[in-house]
């Protein structure tokens, strides 16, 4: 070994040997063993996470070539793993919130029969390893393979209960959604690969190979790979897949949908974000395409019922939020907001499954209320949670926040505009989901009344530790009009992006100009968390929707029009392929060249008449035809 940092296989090689034990031996392992084998090899991953955190923070950037992988003439692509400060902050949210998912789960699931629970934990476990692949790989090829493999995953994950009918197809419009965007993933690769003969991050982003494409190449490569990122990352136009998503069982929903695979696409985009500098035509694209998501997800949440609902338009639109600030050139403000967001998002949600589950699975906030009595640590925990994603001063969203729509009004004052409004939308109906759950009284039946209690330790100590992080979380990223140099992720994270800032055109905002939009957010982010509270928490509402109320209710009809534009014209062309071309055409060729043979074979057996005379007859008429066309028609 030339560097100690060699050994990081371990940390993805982990998970999938606990992925084959428990897939493998689900009929003959306890739950308990099941449990402690999912859940300590990822601790074990975590601790490797951790302990390679240091040795980039020490300074040591390593790549480790393992074997060469693709070695076709001069296309030589290795399996390889790069470690530095951007792969580093991702492998210990994977692992660290994937670890407390996983204790988590070990309760939440532990109705589920030894063999599922199984499935279950070995699905999750090739989950982590699938992601952990994604970010480690040295290369586009490795990334793809991970990003394959977390597409897979979220499909089995999604439709974990299979025996039902609309789970199923949930997972089917996640899986066919994700094939869109990848396919325009794969075209920007094969792109790379005919332009540069390498899909090596080392090797691409430097001066002389990105000097071999054209402005228009750039555009065009980028373009192709934020189309991919869409569909991992669920934005307009490729984002209802999301919310049926919620399908899963909540502790997917918290890993999956929220902490790890949707931030895939932000991932890809900071790692290739020199090439994407490079198009500034692109970065139009996803600032716009980022605050329009923001803005159309969070006008939806306004009106879901569904706890989950509500949650996952909110990934959608904080996804929006993070694409936002990678549109606006602030990268390492998106990263901020990755990090964050994977800490109150997996509370909020996993909070969410506590609530489930007391409620003997109820999902509709219009039958809970009054459930602070009853459920102490959950009540806590998700109040820190509602009041980190809000953005309140001093909790972890807050800072991240800020700090994008800083970068948003250096691009643009109309970007900050908007995305103060959807700032403001989040804290609206984010205090909406928890006024109308908690607050008031207890709308459900008596029968769910008695059974209310606060949930095992396995779900409440993960909320606790996820709710420390979610107030304390944003401590690494103070900004500079707060604290001079108190901005540690920044720091951490030069190497990465300092070649990108360099080509950049500078925006600068004075610390007066900071302090001004931060107090501005802040008192406005208030205001509305006190309306929300004060409204929902003494009358929850409960009347049916009217009005625009009914169309953000009805998620303004998007999957009925898809279905209208997309989905029945594309089964209708299908019927016509099947039943008319298929069926009748190739089909009909087919067996017509077989009723042919058939037909002539026939017919010409009646030659075959077993009568001597008749064969003598044949015979001289040969010899006379043969006689005629030799002397006759020859020449």
């Amino acid at each position: 070994m030339n560097n100690v940092l060699d050994i990081v296989y371990w940390i993805p090689l982990l998970p999938l040997l606990g992925c084959i034990i428990n897939g493998l031996g689900r009929k003959s392992l306890s739950k308990g063993a099941i449990g402690v084998i999912g859940s300590g090899v990822i601790l074990a991953s975590f601790v490797l996470s951790l302990w390679a955190f240091f040795q980039v923070r020490a300074g040591n950037v390593h790549t480790a070539e393992y074997f060469p992988f693709i070695n076709v003439g001069n296309l030589k692509i290795p399996f390889a793993f790069q470690i530095d400060q951007l792969s580093a902050i991702w492998l210990l949210v994977i692992t660290g919130v994937g670890f407390l998912i996983h204790v988590y789960s070990t309760s939440y699931m532990h109705d589920e029969k030894p063999e599922h629970f199984g499935r279950y934990f070995a699905y999750l476990n090739l989950f982590v390893f699938s992601m952990l692949l994604l970010v480690m790989g040295a290369n586009f090829v490795i990334m793809f393979i991970g990003w394959e493999g977390v597409g897979l995953c979220s499909y089995l994950l999604i439709g974990f209960w299979f025996k039902k009918k609309e789970y199923s197809k949930a997972a089917n419009k996640a899986f066919i959604m994700n094939r869109i965007g990848d396919l325009a993933f794969l075209i920007a690769l094969f792109m790379l690969i005919n332009k540069l003969g390498t899909t090596t991050f080392s090797e691409i982003f430097t001066s002389a190979s990105l000097a071999k494409l054209s402005g228009r190449e750039i555009t065009v490569i980028t373009l192709l790979l934020f189309v991919g990122a869409t569909g991992k990352s669920a934005q307009i136009p490729l984002y209802t897949w999301l919310p049926d998503a919620m399908a899963g069982p909540t502790p997917v929903s918290a890993l999956i949908h929220a902490a790890t695979m949707v931030t895939a696409g932000i991932y890809m985009i900071a790692r290739a974000n020199l090439l994407f500098s490079m198009a500034p035509a692109t970065l139009n694209v996803i600032a716009i395409i980022g605050i329009a998501t923001a803005l159309l997800a969070a006008t939806i949440a306004l009106k879901q019922n569904d706890i989950k609902k509500v949650l996952a338009y909110s990934t959608v639109s904080q996804l929006g939020y993070m694409f936002l600030a990678l549109g606006s050139g602030a990268y390492v403000a998106a990263v901020f907001h990755v990090m964050t967001h994977a800490f109150f998002k997996a509370l909020l949600f996993l909070g969410s499954g506590s609530v489930i589950h007391a409620m003997g699975g109820e999902q509709d906030m219009r039958r809970m209320g009054g459930l602070s009595k009853y459920m102490k640590v959950t009540n806590i925990t998700f109040l820190l949670g509602c009041l980190a994603i809000a953005g309140i001063p001093g909790f972890s969203g807050f800072f991240s926040k800020d700090e994008i729509l800083a970068g948003a009004f250096a691009k643009s004052p109309v970007l900050y505009a908007l995305g103060l409004l959807g700032a403001l939308l989040t804290a609206f109906y984010m205090f909406r989901l928890y006024a109308t759950t908690f607050k008031g009284n207890f709308r459900g039946t008596q029968e769910q009344e008695h059974h209310l209690h606060e949930s095992p330790a396995a779900i409440t100590v993960p909320l606790i530790v996820l709710a420390i992080l979610s107030v304390v979380g944003g401590f690494v990223g103070v900004p500079g009009f707060i604290a001079q140099g108190a901005h540690a992720l920044s720091d951490f994270l030069k190497p990465v992006f300092k070649d990108s800032y360099a080509l950049l055109p500078a925006h600068e905002v004075s610390h007066s100009m900071e302090w001004t939009l931060a107090g501005v957010s802040s008192l406005l982010v208030i205001v509305v968390v006190v309306i929300a509270w004060s409204r929902f928490a003494k009358k929850p509402d409960l009347q049916p929707a009217t009005g625009l109320g009914k169309v953000l209710e009805n998620k303004w009809y998007v999957d009925e029009l898809y279905d209208t534009i997309i989905v029945r014209p594309l089964n209708a062309l299908g019927s016509f392929l099947s039943n008319v071309v298929d069926r009748k055409v190739v089909d009909g060729v087919v067996n017509g060249v077989g009723r042919l043979v058939s037909y002539g074979g026939r017919q010409l057996r009646w030659l075959q008449s077993g009568q001597t005379g008749s064969y003598i007859l044949m015979m001289v008429l040969g010899m006379v035809l043969i006689f005629i066309v030799q002397f006759f028609l020859r020449k």
